[in-house]
C-alpha cells in the first residue's frame, strides 16, 4: 500500500531525475505521467498508483515547492474535469491509452459537443443524428456554446442514433476529432464582447465505431458521468480562503476606505461568509469523490457558484462607484481560457451572466436537486415514452 510517505519519495525521485530548472515543461509533465503522479488515484500505466484522490496533496504539495511545471489545468479544463473521467469509466484499454496521456499534460485540447440550438435544458432532445456506415458513424448536426472549439483537437460528442426510441433511449457517445472533413467551428460574440464560445457545424463527419465510448443506445448514460464531473469542475473547484470572486472585492474594500458605506459593508459581510461556506462544502465534495465518482450533490454545489458569483460581481461593481461601470477591452478575441480574477469588475459582472446557464441551466440543477438530493416527487414528463422522431418540434 502506498502511504504519504513513499509518494513524497516517489515525487523526489521524479524532481532528481527531471531537475525543473533545466527541464522542458511538456517533458517534465510526461514524466510526472509516467511514474503515476498525475492523478495518484488513477491506475497504474495511466499517470495514477491506484491510491485514495487524497494523497494528490502531497504530490502537489513537493512539486509546488519545488517549483515544477503544471499542465495549465484552466486551458484544458474540459478535458481533466470531464472527458478523462468518462474515458476512464466507460472507455476501452486502447481509448485509455490513447487518450489520457496527452490529454493531461496538455498536448491535445479537449471541447464538449453536447447542446444543440433547440436542445439546451432539454438536452435529451438532441438532434444530430449519427448513422452507421460499416466500420464507421456519418454525424450530422449543429452543436452550440462550445468553449475552446477553436482550439480542441478532440471533442466528446453525443449524437441520436435511434430516432423511434424514447429520447433518452437513442443515444449514443462519441470521441469526435476536430480536424476532420466537416467539422466546421463559428465563434459566438458574447457580451464580454470576445468570443470564448462556439458553435460548430458537423456535415458528413466519419467517427470510427472505435471511438465509441460506451454501448450504442447508452449514450445518456454515459454523459450522466460526463455532466456530474463537470459540475463539481465548476462548481467545486479547489481555491484558498477569499479566492475566486470574493478576493477582489475584498482587496477593494480594504485598500479603498472611502467607498465604504453600512450597506455594502452589511452585504460584503454576508457573501464573505457564503463563499466561505461553499468554498469548505467543495472540499467536503472533493473528500467524498475519494469513494468513487461523484453523485447529484455537485448540482448543488454549481448552483451555488453561478448565484455567488453573480452576487458577488454584482456588489463589486456597486462598491467601486464610477470606476465599476468602465470596461477595459471591448475587442472581439478568440480568448484561450476564462480568467475571472484577472480582469476588471465590468468583465467579471458581465461574464459572471453566464454562469447561471453554462454547465446546466440553474432551472434545470434545481430540479436534479430536488428529486435526486431532497427525494422529492419528479415533475410529470408526459413525453418520456414517446419516440424521439413523434415529439413535437
Amino acid at each position: 500500500m502506498t502511504d504519504a510517505a513513499e509518494l513524497r519519495s516517489r515525487t523526489r525521485e521524479l524532481l532528481a531525475a527531471h531537475p525543473p530548472a533545466t527541464t522542458e515543461p511538456l517533458d517534465f509533465l510526461k514524466a510526472r505521467f509516467d511514474a503515476g503522479l498525475a492523478w495518484v488515484h488513477y491506475p497504474a500505466g495511466l499517470g495514477g498508483l491506484d491510491v485514495p484522490r487524497s494523497l494528490q496533496a502531497v504530490v502537489d504539495a513537493e512539486l509546488t515547492a519545488a517549483g515544477a511545471p503544471d499542465n495549465d489545468p484552466r486551458r484544458i479544463g474540459i478535458g481533466l474535469g470531464m472527458a478523462a473521467p468518462t474515458v476512464l469509466k466507460y472507455g476501452t484499454e486502447e481509448q485509455k491509452r490513447r487518450f489520457l496521456r496527452p490529454l493531461w499534460v496538455g498536448e491535445e485540447v479537449w471541447c464538449q459537443l453536447f447542446s444543440e440550438p433547440g436542445a439546451g435544458s432539454d438536452l435529451a432532445a438532441l438532434g444530430t443524428r449519427a448513422v452507421r456506415d460499416g466500420d464507421d458513424w456519418v454525424i450530422d448536426g449543429q452543436k452550440v456554446w462550445t468553449s475552446s472549439a477553436h482550439l480542441a483537437r478532440w471533442a466528446i460528442l453525443i449524437a441520436r442514433t435511434d430516432p423511434g426510441l424514447p429520447k433518452h433511449q437513442g443515444i449514443s457517445y462519441f470521441i469526435c476529432d476536430m480536424t476532420d472533413p466537416g467539422v466546421e467551428v463559428r465563434p459566438l460574440r458574447q457580451i464580454t464582447g470576445e468570443a470564448e464560445f462556439n458553435e460548430v457545424f458537423l456535415t458528413g463527419v466519419r467517427i470510427p465505431d472505435a471511438h465509441r465510448l460506451g454501448e450504442i443506445g447508452e449514450g445518456w448514460k454515459v454523459a450522466q458521468t460526463t455532466l456530474m464531473n463537470e459540475r463539481v469542475s465548476i462548481g467545486g473547484m479547489r481555491i484558498p480562503r477569499e479566492g475566486g470572486m470574493i478576493g477582489p472585492v475584498a482587496r477593494a474594500w480594504r485598500d479603498r476606505p472611502e467607498l465604504r458605506t453600512h450597506d455594502l459593508h452589511q452585504r460584503l459581510l454576508t457573501l464573505w461568509v457564503e463563499a466561505e461556506v461553499a468554498r469548505l462544502t467543495g472540499e467536503r465534495l472533493r473528500q467524498q469523490l475519494v469513494a468513487g465518482q461523484p453523485g447529484p450533490e455537485g448540482s448543488g454545489m454549481k448552483l451555488a457558484f453561478a448565484r455567488l458569483n453573480q452576487e458577488i460581481s454584482g456588489l463589486e461593481v456597486e462598491l467601486l462607484g464610477q470606476d465599476g461601470l468602465l470596461y477595459s477591452d471591448w475587442t472581439m478575441r478568440r480568448p484561450e481560457l476564462v480568467d475571472f480574477t484577472g480582469r476588471d469588475a465590468g468583465y467579471r459582472y458581465l461574464r459572471s451572466k453566464g454562469n447561471s446557464i453554462e454547465g446546466g441551466t440553474s432551472e434545470v440543477l434545481l430540479n436534479i436537486v430536488a428529486e435526486r438530493v431532497l427525494g422529492l416527487p419528479a415533475e410529470p414528463r408526459n413525453d418520456k415514452d414517446v419516440a424521439w422522431k413523434d415529439l413535437a418540434r
